[in-house]
């Protein structure tokens, strides 16, 4: 058993979901991996239904019917998380844009360093992703820079 899992919400990610799973089972401290899936319409649960066969302790999935939206997948996440008992609960995407290596670092934050919450930012170096049309990473980079203006947060990254 396993004290971390690795929330990863998914609508149409058939691309991606096979891929992300095995990096993540790929990393020498062991996570399990809760998928929460809106109804993909591209057949993404049926390839994690596929998965869980050949990793049935550590691959588990949520299916909902219809895109809910991803703060409500995230909160249905956690709500499992804490039933389960999972004592480090982490998150990220499907697509790759969060980079599964960073798990064992963000765990060793807490359990090593003394952090009560660890957090990733795809902006601790300038701007870091992956995948994402230009379009998306203006939007944002400038949406987090408009919350520091409004809010007068000193976080760079708003969305953490």
């Amino acid at each position: 058993m396993s004290d971390s899992i690795v929330i990863i919400p998914t609508y149409n990610e058939k691309e991606n979901i096979e891929n992300i799973i095995r990096v993540v089972f790929g990393l020498e401290k062991e996570f399990h991996i809760l998928i929460i899936d809106d109804g993909s319409p591209d057949g993404t649960a049926d390839i994690v239904k596929r998965l869980q066969k050949e990793f049935p302790d550590r691959l588990f999935m949520v299916e909902r019917k219809g895109k809910l939206g991803l703060g409500t997948a995230y909160i249905c996440g956690f709500k499992w998380a804490i039933e389960h008992k999972y004592d480090f609960v982490f998150e990220m995407d499907a697509d790759f844009s969060h980079n599964p290596n960073d798990l064992p670092k963000l765990y060793a934050a807490c359990t090593e360093q003394g952090g009560d919450v660890a957090v990733g930012s795809r902006y601790c170096n300038g701007v870091n992703v992956v995948n994402w049309p230009l379009g998306r990473v203006l939007m944002s980079y400038y949406a987090s820079v408009y919350v520091r203006f409004v809010t007068g947060m000193k976080v760079q990254d708003t969305t953490a």
